[in-house]
């Protein structure tokens, strides 16, 4: 059981410990992938839709006993878990047999009741626990105590491993690679449904799953996939989340079709000014406020800074994951790490926006946090990239 662990027994431990948990139910897709190791059963990767319910994939760790473990895994799941282990990779012992989501709550609750406390304080995700397991929960264990889980699993994937950091480093390189390509593909007279398509067969081709593409062509705004065409001389925003084993790249690069006027590289140039300004403190042992704080005082000196969207938030297996350092971004939520200071390990996304009348031009950048500064992963085509005519 001790061997080839993905994550770290300990440090679970204690977060369980902070939050009041006894015995965990993982059942979201992401924090399951996450403990095993990134392991998911291939069948359901795109729908977990099937029959009359769904597939429901349980985790249950005890606080403290990893030996008590167990996977509850579908009935046609035996094949994929026997691959898994041959290939040297750690799994819990796994309960096979459930077909639906009452089935899989049914054969974890039968474990929890040999293994833990008569009433134990079970953490769940509130959000990823269909309402008929819930119940089969409840009934089950009316003394229970129902513990939300999402925090403390968040926390313990918010420091990533050396191996999770390479693979977000490949991830963020490959969707910049990919946008360089379809720079250097568009041409005049595209739709933006084309570009995007054109973006998800670069993805694809570098062994990304394609989530999804925020673009903008001209002086529009909007970002969602449309028939409107390049015209000449249009600026195109390209904004791409790209999946490559489990873990999300997530940048923005700048292109015009020609080459970029002298306003056009001074928008940029202010807006990298404001980016290099809040990764340049960022190092373990730093607050996030201050990053925060950093480009605030660039804002304040910058000609557009008024105009300026500014965010930094977590990235690793969720887009907007821990650490959160700010109540006031475009996904709300509670800035509960902004005090608290950056751990190394931890990736945060840095973006700079500027909603102009020439048109809608961002970067977004990845940065790693090491103990003495940061790494950015995929830091290149950062300038205007030229769309040939």
């Amino acid at each position: 059981m001790s061997a080839n662990i993905p994550f770290s027994t300990a440090r679970l431990d204690g977060l369980l410990d902070d939050f009041g948990i006894d015995v965990l139910i993982v059942t979201s897709k992401h924090n399951t992938q996450y403990l095993l190791g990134g392991y998911y059963h291939f069948q359901f990767a795109f729908m977990e839709a099937i029959g009359i319910s769904r597939y429901l994939p349980i985790f249950v760790y005890v606080k403290g006993a990893l030996d008590a473990s167990v996977y509850i895994a579908n009935r046609n799941e035996r094949d994929s878990i026997q691959n898994r282990i041959a290939g040297g990779h750690w799994m819990p012992p796994a309960v096979f047999g459930s077909s639906t989501s009452v089935e899989a709550m049914t054969l974890a609750l039968d474990h929890i009741k040999a293994v833990a406390t008569p009433a134990p304080r079970i953490g769940v995700e509130m959000a990823f626990l269909p309402l008929d397991a819930a119940e089969v929960l409840r009934k089950a264990l009316p003394n229970c105590r129902l513990v939300e889980a999402m925090r403390p699993l968040e926390r313990l994937r918010s420091v990533k491993t050396a191996a999770e950091l390479t693979i977000l480093r490949e991830a963020s390189e490959r969707v910049v690679a990919s946008m360089m390509d379809v720079v250097d593909h568009t041409r005049v007279g595209q739709t933006k449904s084309e570009i995007i398509d054109q973006l998800r067969r670069a993805e694809l081709s570098r062994g990304m799953i394609f989530e999804y593409a925020l673009v903008t062509v001209g002086t529009s705004l909007n970002r969602a996939p449309s028939e409107q065409r390049l015209a000449p001389g249009n600026i195109v925003s390209l904004d791409s989340g790209g999946n490559y084993h489990g873990y999300i790249g997530d940048l923005c690069r700048m292109a015009v079709h020609g080459a970029p006027d002298s306003e056009l590289v001074d928008l940029l140039g202010e807006i990298d000014v404001i980016q290099q300004a809040a990764r340049a403190p960022i190092r373990a042992g730093l607050t996030g406020c201050e990053i925060y704080s950093a480009a605030k005082e660039a804002l304040a000196r910058s000609p557009h800074g008024k105009q300026m969207h500014f965010v930094a938030h977590g990235m690793g297996i969720v887009s907007h994951e821990a650490p959160r350092l700010t109540a006031n971004g475009p996904i709300p939520y509670p800035a509960d790490d902004a005090d608290a200071p950056l751990e190394a390990g931890m990736v945060v996304s840095i973006e700079t926006t500027l909603p102009h009348a020439r048109g809608f031009i961002k970067l977004e950048d990845t940065i790693a946090v090491t103990a003495s500064g940061y790494q950015a992963f995929g830091d290149s085509g950062r300038g205007w990239n030229r769309i040939p005519s």
